[in-house]
């Protein structure tokens, strides 16, 4: 009870004591908060963040609500904040631009959740045509060789699904997953068919001693040949899906987007950066170089650390041209 007393103490007089310093450096610097972030800090992720957090923790409920304004809404969102700071937009003509910059990325960032997760809930429809149509343009971007012979068929088996019909490996993502993988295949094809590729390749092993150690000469001969460079391509593109998903809901994506998209980030960036994923847990799996395909959940949670580590960096933009086409045939 004392340690708890103590800490909420401490939180009171700290907020207290923070309020009394914002406005004693006003009066100093004849600058509101928001000000000193807009003329000290360069655009991009930090700036945007601040802007976010000073209206999030601002006691003004119309501050606060500001991050929340429909797209159509923010100018006159910035003339409202402008006149409840009494700052004067002739004479601060850049901060009304800045402002609006970064509330552009910050309402388009929670309008893009929304989006992504209207997609995760969506289940996918044999009965709908455009979802059909959806699934036969995967298979026909990843093999335009290879007619497939019917709907129901075991050749979804040869793009890395589980069984005769893909609408059950759906199930976890929706359509999200659907549009996520149908966007890497179109839009970077070269990329997706070398990954799906690479799944397919068995992949030799060399026997170590410590190896021969751990297995009998039977059990090698059996692992040896596993298709450890590779996993089945589709359902790793769903899990990745929901990686991707995790990342955003969770607010980790902020500092890649608001890196890369000058206003609003939309589901073009989010499917991006699906595909940079794919590229870069595909080069990740590699050097991992796991023994066979049961090492999945513990390569994708130290992918997904390293990622996470990434975007801790204010800098971050995890694919700021997407160039992944070319350094992966380069790779």
């Amino acid at each position: 009870f004392n340690r708890m007393f103590i800490q909420v103490c401490l939180y009171f007089y700290c907020k207290f004591l923070w309020r009394c310093l914002k406005f004693v450096v006003r009066k100093l610097t004849g600058r509101c908060e928001l000000q000193r972030i807009c003329y000290n800090t360069k655009p991009g992720a930090a700036r945007t963040m601040k802007i976010e957090a000073s209206l999030k923790g601002s006691k003004s409920k119309r501050l606060q609500t500001s991050v929340s304004v429909h797209p159509d809404a923010i100018e006159k969102t910035i003339d409202d904040i402008m006149e409840l700071k009494k700052i004067n937009p002739d004479i601060n003509p850049q901060l009304g631009v800045s402002l609006q910059a970064c509330l552009l990325q910050i309402v388009g960032y929670r309008n893009l959740v929304v989006e992504v997760e209207k997609l995760r809930r969506e289940p996918y429809d044999s009965e709908n045509p455009q979802h059909e149509e959806m699934l036969l343009k995967l298979w026909k971007c990843l093999k335009p060789n290879s007619p497939l012979k019917a709907r129901i068929s075991k050749q979804w088996c040869e793009i890395g699904f589980q069984g005769d019909d893909p609408k059950t490996d759906f199930r976890g993502m929706g359509l999200l997953g659907l549009y996520n993988l149908v966007y890497f295949a179109e839009w970077d094809t070269e990329v997706a068919q070398q990954v799906l590729s690479d799944s397919l390749q068995p992949k030799y092993r060399e026997v170590s001693k410590k190896e021969l150690s751990q297995f009998s000469k039977a059990e090698w001969e059996k692992k040896k040949f596993d298709k450890a460079i590779g996993y089945s391509f589709a359902i790793v593109g769903i899990n990745i899906t929901d990686l991707a998903y995790n990342l955003l809901v969770s607010g980790a994506l902020k500092t890649h987007f608001y890196n890369v998209a000058p206003e609003a980030p939309t589901l073009a960036h989010f499917q991006q950066t699906f595909c940079y994923l794919m590229h870069e847990f595909h080069k990740f799996w590699v050097e991992e170089d796991p023994l066979d395909i049961m090492e999945f959940n513990r390569v994708r949670e130290k992918f997904h650390k390293r990622i996470l580590k990434q975007l801790q960096n204010p800098e971050m933009a995890l694919c700021p041209h997407f160039a992944a086409s070319e350094s992966l045939i380069n790779m």
